[in-house]
């Protein structure tokens, strides 16, 4: 992952699910509101990053909690699992973005 997506930990959340590939775009034109599509981004990332929540939507009690409110509200399973996606890479790019911050302080002037 980091070998792919070498901006982890230097972007921020927005930013990093845009080039992941997993932030909502709006296919709305006019007066008409489609549903909102992810687009775009790192394949290779995104692929790795289904599989991860795959198995974190069956293991990892956080997530697993989030995927099953989502379903229960009436989301569609593949959009809660976008959605646990998007959460996963931030949650990955905050542990990036501090472990970077505690080996590399900011120059003070």
């Amino acid at each position: 992952m980091i070998a792919e997506l070498p901006e982890l930990g230097r972007l921020n959340r927005r930013q990093i699910c845009a080039l992941v590939g997993v932030a909502p775009y709006a296919n709305d034109s006019g007066s008409s509101r489609g549903r909102r599509r992810i687009t775009g981004g790192r394949f290779a990332v995104r692929r790795t990053l289904y599989m991860a929540t795959l198995t974190a939507t069956r293991f990892n009690p956080a997530i697993r909690a989030f995927y099953e409110r989502l379903v229960a509200a009436g989301k569609l399973k593949k959009v809660a699992l976008i959605a646990c996606m998007r959460k996963l890479i931030t949650h990955l790019n905050a542990i990036a973005r501090d472990h970077l911050n505690a080996h590399h302080p900011p120059l003070t002037a």
